[in-house]
């Protein structure tokens, strides 16, 4: 696309969507349990988001979510649920046609190193755990799951640490290829998660082309890197062959999109004309309590969805 006629294109769709977000909240409620057309992007709610109109049951929260257009969910939590859970989840997205996004496949040490430092009794608690999430995608119909290689070592020289990350990963792919799963690696900001090994696109980037299988990908979050770097379009372009899944949060906040500084309708809209067809996880909070905000997080949606 022309880059001028992207700019003004873009323009125009903000200006829209600011205008569709602060009408539309009010008719989201009034279509329940209407199903809405769906969305063009796939845009993934997480349980908790939609309680005020749902209700508390996952079952009835995952029913919502597709009668509002949503054709995905993610849950971070996963993996710590019951067995029953786990199945009643599962066969909900089943009946609504939903597929499942994320779910967390190792919970890192915050305080200390955990891939980066190549201690053996890490990588092989790291191992297990994707080993045991194998079990779970398998059981919830997932494909992707995240990994965060943890904190820096700060007596270790760089590249060494990178070393070690792309030896425990690739061990970790011979686990999950087989099985046509993913794991995607989250860069974090550093204001949020200070010391973390993995921050910036082009680092996750450089790992997962050392790595080189297609189990290791970028988790891109769009707030984080919005924190970390910005630039997104650029980054999103230069990365984009490792992007194996992407989330949402606007900054400062981390609510819904329209409620920070970034541009959503013309990020959307760059993702759209690329041909991504993944789904993208909403990762956030609502800005506004209550039925009334959940609303509002769906009409904020509506008014950025690339048409």
């Amino acid at each position: 696309m022309d880059r001028r006629r992207f700019i003004k294109k873009s323009a125009a769709a903000t200006a829209a969507a600011t205008a569709a977000a602060s009408v539309a909240a009010p008719a989201v409620l009034a279509a329940h349990p209407k199903r809405a057309a769906a969305f063009t992007l796939d845009y993934a709610p997480h349980f908790g988001m939609f309680r005020q109109n749902a209700g508390d049951d996952f079952v009835d929260q995952i029913s919502f979510m597709a009668e509002q257009g949503f054709r995905s969910f993610e849950d971070n939590g996963m993996k710590g649920r019951s067995l029953e859970d786990q199945e009643r989840i599962a066969d909900a997205l089943r009946r609504n046609n939903m597929r499942m996004g994320v779910f967390v496949a190792h919970q890192i040490h915050w305080s200390e190193p955990n891939l980066a430092r190549g201690d053996k009794e890490k990588h092989q608690e790291f191992l297990a755990d994707i080993e045991s999430s194998v079990e779970v995608a398998q059981r919830v119909d997932a494909k992707w799951m995240t990994v965060v290689p943890g904190h820096l070592d700060l007596r270790l020289d760089m590249g060494y640490q990178t070393a070690n990350v792309v030896k425990v990963l690739r061990e970790a792919c011979r686990i999950l290829e087989p099985h046509g799963l993913v794991m995607v690696l989250e860069p974090l900001n550093p204001r949020d998660h200070p010391g973390l090994f993995l921050t910036k696109a082009a680092q996750a980037y450089e790992v997962c082309r050392a790595v080189d299988s297609p189990s290791c990908k970028i988790l891109f979050d769009i707030y984080h890197q919005q924190i970390t770097e910005g630039n997104l379009i650029p980054n999103i372009e230069r990365a984009w062959d490792e992007i194996g899944y992407f989330q949402i949060g606007d900054n400062p906040g981390r609510k819904e999109p329209t409620t920070g500084e970034i541009n959503y309708a013309n990020v959307f809209s760059y993702i759209r004309d690329r041909g991504y067809d993944d789904i993208l996880g909403m990762e956030h909070g609502n800005s506004q309590p209550g039925a009334d905000g959940e609303a509002g997080v769906i009409a904020a949606y509506q008014s950025v969805d690339p048409a």
